[in-house]
């Protein structure tokens, strides 16, 4: 069965094209820094939010009504035949899922377990014949009522097992589907109220279970990224994961900073009260960058949306940003974005995932033009000068002590004058590449 019947394979047509269903910009064999635009970007499509989710939200019913939600019988086919088509269709290299995504929950967990064995080679069988591969894979440890007070941090600790079990299937099924990656998403991983919670003991749980994971990975030969996905609260009023600097904090302390990275999504930073540039900064820092989740939240909203990206000012940066520190290894950028309830016909979910890949790869052409021209590098450079001097380095070097510099400010009467970091003429200067490639197409 055709799911999108009236949609051919979304090809790019140029700048000038004013077919809405085709790319101005993106162009999979396009040579950028040397590599193809495809292999540098790693795009992937979520099946939860492009698949699953059928426009309900906690004010009203569902507004989507998809053709493969029709036949209950066959519902894991066809959900699975409806995202490989329109995966298919886009002309995008990933796709990425919860395990209950594509396998109905299950009253038994040995059902549930014996119902993932036998769709898991139909996935394959898609698989080899569109040659579309797997970005991540998860399991949904929120969804049920059982996971209402956490999967991992839950008082219960039959609770626990049961999420380690799941894990362990959706682990399995990641690997056996060559997946680059695995992800911890502690949905409800957090607490509601602090009067009736143990963070100390929540968190020490937290901290087994993901060791637990760890171990299982190793023991598999999973040759994929871990990742934990920050997110500062929502569902729960505050989750353990707040952000990547949180996470780095958790991952230090229980020996795991090694071992695990972080899927940065561009809305929980936002929760969090940060850019999106800062929270991606930040995991180059640390050291545990992995992945991106493409997205957006709306200003004026305090929650997660999920809305498609469409800030070029933001995206240009978060390219270059990868760029500068050597691109991804494992991860991507995964479209874990979704309709508003009001964009209910089938060729908008073709539209929004159109504008959110041509602004990735807009992005990435200014991306190489800045790079190219060392902007940002000799903004940078210029700005901390003063400390590749020799003074500076024996600072640096520990070459002198606190009471060193004491001396040194008396014997040298020193009186430091301040420089403009002139940050208005670099807004100005970023903004022309933005408005300079514009006008060049």
């Amino acid at each position: 069965m055709t799911y999108f019947p009236n949609v051919e394979k979304i090809m790019y047509e140029g700048s000038s094209s004013r077919n809405n269903l085709a790319y101005r910009y993106y162009n999979p064999n396009k040579i950028v820094l040397g590599q193809r635009m495809e292999d540098i970007l790693k795009i992937g499509i979520c099946c939860w939010h492009t698949i699953c989710w059928q426009g309900n939200d906690i004010f009203g019913e569902s507004t989507f009504k998809r053709n493969w939600f029709k036949d209950s019988s066959n519902l894991d086919y066809a959900k699975t035949d409806a995202l490989f088509e329109f995966i298919s269709k886009l002309g995008v290299p990933y796709f990425s899922f919860h395990d209950t995504d594509l396998i109905s929950e299950s009253d038994s967990f040995a059902e549930f377990v014996d119902k993932t064995k036998r769709h898991t080679d139909y996935i394959l069988k898609k698989m080899e014949y569109t040659k579309i591969k797997l970005l991540l894979g998860t399991s949904n440890l929120f969804s049920h009522p059982r996971f209402m007070s956490g999967a991992s941090t839950n008082p219960n600790p039959e609770i626990f097992c049961y999420a380690a079990a799941k894990v362990k299937n959706a682990m399995d099924l990641t690997h056996k589907l060559n997946g680059q990656n695995y992800v911890l998403w502690g949905g409800r991983e957090g607490y509601t109220s602090i009067l009736n919670t143990s963070m100390n003991r929540e968190i020490k749980q937290l901290g087994k279970f993901v060791n637990l994971v760890v171990e299982y990975k190793h023991k598999i030969g999973f040759k994929g990224d871990i990742l934990i996905e920050p997110k500062p609260c929502e569902p729960t009023k505050h989750q353990y994961d707040f952000d990547v600097s949180t996470v780095f904090a958790f991952l230090k302390n229980y020996g795991l900073e090694n071992e695990v990275k972080v899927n940065i999504e561009a809305n929980h930073a936002t929760l969090a009260g940060h850019s999106f540039a800062h929270e991606v900064e930040t995991a180059f820092n640390l050291n545990i960058f992995g992945s991106i989740d493409a997205n957006r939240g709306d200003p004026q909203l305090g929650w997660d949306t999920d809305q498609f990206p469409n800030n070029l000012d933001e995206t240009v940066f978060i390219i270059y940003s990868i760029l500068r520190h050597g691109g991804f290894k494992n991860g991507g950028f995964n479209f874990d974005a979704k309709l508003r309830r009001q964009s209910t016909d089938l060729n908008d979910l073709f539209y929004s995932h159109i504008g959110g890949i041509d602004l990735l790869a807009k992005s990435l052409l200014i991306a190489e033009k800045i790079i190219n021209d060392n902007f940002f590098d000799d903004i940078i450079k210029n700005k901390y000068a003063a400390w590749n001097s020799k003074f500076g380095n024996s600072i640096m070097n520990s070459e002198l002590s606190l009471k060193d510099l004491y001396d040194h400010m008396l014997l040298n009467n020193l009186n430091p004058k301040v420089v403009s970091e002139n940050h208005e003429l670099i807004e100005n200067l970023y903004n022309k590449y933005l408005w300079e490639f514009k006008n060049e197409l």
